[in-house]
């Protein structure tokens, strides 16, 4: 319960203001289908998973202390 009211990032904010705006909407036209996306978006909001919540798409930071050296070859196009 207490991860539910921490960390609450832009992304999460907006998540959760389009899940209200979508069952708002849903209500509105009478369309459960539309209710039902609303609600799983806010479900998502408040349990603060997705695609790239809370580093889902993180990238793998492991690296080597070797440097790698680019040589670069001119190349003459006047013929």
């Amino acid at each position: 319960m207490k991860a539910i009211w921490q960390q609450w990032n832009f992304m999460r904010i907006l998540r959760m203001v389009l899940a209200i705006g979508i069952i708002v909407q849903g209500i509105y036209t009478k369309d459960t289908l539309t209710i039902v996306l609303g609600l799983a978006l806010g479900g998502l909001a408040l349990a603060n998973v997705g695609c790239c919540g809370t580093a889902g798409c993180a990238v793998d930071i492991r690296s080597s202390n070797t440097k790698t050296t680019i040589e670069y070859e001119e190349l003459d196009i006047k013929k």
